[in-house]
């Protein structure tokens, strides 16, 4: 990691980072607890982990990325997206949402506000994307992205 996302992370952890990993993370214990939520619960855990230190990664669509669709890239990963936005996505997009607005109301926090927002997207549809270091993302291609 580099100097620079490194401190850009530090900062993101201390402008909403911290609560909104955690909420994420009670998310996915949540959905895990429930046996049927166990492939929610490990996007959760996914996305709680970017939550945490999302300088030097972006969400992808995974069938972009790989080149061929799968499961969660299909229609079942259009019916998973419902399911996740009725247990869980509407909350955490809605935290997102307020930790932006929040942020947006200083000069420095407006960074941190657009990052938190373009959260929101992956909060209320997360199934069919991946999360991959930037370093990996080939410069010829254009990936279509939530964050």
């Amino acid at each position: 990691m580099s100097l620079m996302r490194l401190i850009l992370n530090i900062l993101w952890i201390l402008t909403g980072g911290l609560w909104m990993a955690a909420a994420w993370l009670i998310a996915g214990v949540l959905l895990a607890l429930t046996i049927i939520g166990l492939p929610w619960s490990r996007a959760a855990f996914n996305i709680a982990a970017y939550t945490l230190l999302p300088f030097g990664y972006r969400v992808v669509r995974r069938d972009e990325y790989t080149g061929r669709t799968d499961l969660g890239t299909g229609p079942l990963g259009f019916l998973g997206n419902l399911i996740w936005l009725v247990l869980a996505g509407w909350w955490l997009a809605l935290g997102h949402l307020a930790t932006a607005v929040a942020l947006a109301i200083t000069v420095i926090g407006i960074p941190f506000a657009w990052a938190h927002l373009k959260l929101t997207g992956i909060a209320l549809w997360p199934i069919g994307r991946m999360i991959v270091p930037v370093d990996a993302l080939p410069a010829e291609r254009s990936y279509s992205s939530w964050g």
